[in-house]
């Protein structure tokens, strides 16, 4: 269970660090012309959402061995006018360990490493609440927290998840001072009230 916590806190630490504070905005006015809503589907089929037609799609680069995100996949979702970004990413593992859909000791694993990774990483980062999820039966872990990322203070919420030989991250971030505007962001992620209880 280790390795898939390790493998959890790195995927989203490479998404915040390196994908999340240089390519927030990095959108074309090209890509805005041709904005539809994105249906967006992971781990098989099994956790789907869709975002407005306000955000942008970008590709983000795949991942390598040397930073532990080899055969990671994924998109970063951008708002111009609302500044907030949705990175989704999606790892296949090849190690042989089968997650269940409602795996608790690989979910309290995977927060614990994500939140003692995100600590070492940026210095200002503040876990703020967790929430146990369960969406027609696939558990996940919501993290919130605060953070500096791109020159500005935001509110974050990372949502962790695994099932068979995959594993997924969502990270949701907006700007500190749009704390409705996140809540509504959370609600399209997951269908439910932005708060956590």
């Amino acid at each position: 269970m280790a390795t898939l916590s390790k493998t959890a806190a790195l995927l989203a630490l490479a998404l915040t660090a390196g994908f999340g504070a240089s390519q927030l905005f990095a959108a074309s006015p090209a890509a805005a012309q041709k904005a539809t809503p994105h249906s967006i589907s992971t781990l098989d089929g099994k956790f789907t959402f869709t975002l407005p037609k306000a955000y942008t799609a970008d590709a983000l680069p795949t991942g390598n061995e040397a930073d532990g995100t080899a055969g990671t996949r994924g998109t970063l979702y951008a708002n111009q006018a609302t500044k907030s970004v949705v990175i989704v990413a999606e790892t296949v593992r090849n190690d042989g360990i089968t997650i269940k859909d409602n795996d608790p000791q690989f979910l309290d694993g995977a927060v614990a490493g994500f939140v003692k990774e995100q600590g070492a990483a940026l210095p200002d980062f503040k876990k703020q609440a967790e929430q146990k999820l369960t969406i027609k039966g696939l558990g996940l872990r919501r993290v919130d927290s605060t953070a500096t990322m791109g020159g500005g203070k935001t509110l974050n919420s990372t949502f962790l998840a695994g099932s068979g030989n995959h594993l997924l991250v969502i990270q949701a971030i907006s700007r500190a001072d749009d704390v409705k505007g996140h809540e509504v962001l959370v609600k399209q992620i997951t269908g439910r009230d932005g708060k956590t209880n």
